[in-house]
Order: structure tokens, then sequence, then C-alpha cells
């Protein structure tokens, strides 16, 4: 069965099967070490996939093009406002993590559902376009620049790494968060406008929806049918916000 999508084309059924994680705040370094996990399960077994969905406390995370020179923010001033700072191996520089963004991990064996490396970034990219279009909102991928574009700000930032041809790291997408800091984290290696979805609408956005409908395209996208909704990991400690949504039916 084929399954279409909103902007025309059509995306076959994947044989990987799904494992969703949709969890609320889940703080970064929990979130590595999960993430590694997830990759050392798929890449044992192929056969399977896992998506993370969350949100962050405020945290910096800088990729293998980033530079401690693209945070303009002295170490006093990050430990007063608490945020921390982590170096991971993934492509792309500084991401800033708040509260107010959805953060999403897909873990997926590239190679099992036939994707190269800039297939698989413009998929995750149209994913966000099509969040960004439900909302009445006009968003657009450039060649040569990761994210998602609206007009000359940046909407969403994309970052990934691939080991083994298991991709993992992905996307960040501003709905709600605060942008003021952003004027001091320099996203795209130089100053760069950030906007979210509130900004652009001028109105509150559900978080809840937002979250929702990534979930809906994502498994459109990339074909998934066969899924299993989580809203824990026993490798995290603590439990999730009550608040994870209910997955859409299929």
């Amino acid at each position: 069965m084929e399954a279409r999508r909103s902007n025309g084309s059509v995306s076959l059924p994947s044989s990987v099967a799904l494992r969703i994680y949709l969890m609320g705040m889940v703080d970064f370094d929990a979130l590595l070490r999960l993430q590694r996990r997830l990759v050392y399960e798929v890449s044992g077994d192929r056969s399977q996939g896992a998506l993370i969905l969350c949100e962050h406390p405020a945290t910096i995370s800088v990729g293998r093009e980033g530079s401690s020179s693209h945070i303009q923010l002295d170490p006093r001033e990050l430990h007063w406002r608490g945020i921390a700072v982590r170096w991971v191996n993934r492509g792309g520089g500084c991401m800033l993590h708040l509260p107010g963004q959805l953060a999403m991990y897909p873990v997926l064996p590239l190679d099992q559902l036939g994707f190269d490396v800039p297939t698989y970034l413009q998929r995750l990219q149209q994913v966000a376009i099509q969040v960004a279009d439900d909302f009445l909102i006009r968003a657009e991928s450039r060649p040569g620049q990761p994210g998602v574009w609206i007009g000359d700000r940046l909407l969403a930032h994309t970052g990934i790494a691939v080991r083994d041809w298991v991709a993992y790291f992905g996307l960040t997408f501003n709905v709600s968060s605060d942008l003021d800091l952003f004027r001091k984290v320099h996203v795209a290696g130089r100053p760069q406008a950030m906007t979210s979805l509130e900004r652009e609408r001028r109105l509150a956005v559900n978080p809840e929806l937002a979250r929702q409908r990534f979930l809906e395209h994502f498994l459109g996208v990339f074909g998934f049918e066969r899924t299993t909704l989580y809203h824990h990991h026993p490798a995290l400690s603590g439990k999730a916000r009550a608040d994870a949504l209910v997955a859409p039916a299929r």
C-alpha cells in the first residue's frame, strides 16, 4: 500500500519497525546515553528503528562545525543561566536547546531504508516543512544550508551523525521558544535570525498539536507503518511528563 504525502509525492511502506518514544522534558546528557543505547540496538538489528520526540532544558550542543567562538556567553553567564555546553559528534554547528522547542532524534538504518545521507536530510527537512504548512506557514529548505527557513530566518536546524549506516541526532524545531538567547549563540556559525511557529503566526501554538503533526508527517514521509509507542525508556531515570501524546491511528 502506498502512502501519499501532502506534497503529492508517494512514500512506499518501510520494512523497518519503528519504536516511538514520546517524552516531555529530558535532560540532554540522559538523551545522549539513551541515543547511544538505541544506536547499538539498531546496529545489531536493522529491521528496527527508533524515534525520540522530546524537549530539553537550556543546553548548547556543539557539533563538528561548531566552535566556542560561536557562543557569545562567558562561563559565568552560562553558569548563572544554568546552561550546560556539550560537544557532540554530529554534523552542523551549535544548537541551542530550550523549552518550547521540539527535538526530534530518529535512529534509523539508512542502508535498510535505501537512503543516502543527502536524501535522508532532505526528508527530515520535508517533515518540518509540512508541519509549518499545517500552521499556514510557508517554509523551505535551501541547498547547502542545513535546516528549514522562513525568509531569512531559521525555524528548524538539522545536524546528524552516521555510524555504520545508522543515522542519529536529528532536528530541532522552534514551536514557542524564547528567541532572545539565540542572539548570543550563532547556530549557523554566524549571527543568524531565528524564528518560531508562534512568532510567525503571531498566535499561541498548542505544543501538543505541533508534536502530533510532527509524528504524523514523520511516519508519512518515511513510510513507517509498523510502530510501537512508549512514553518512557528504562534507561532514563525518573518518569516522562504525563502530557505525552497518543500516536495517530494508522
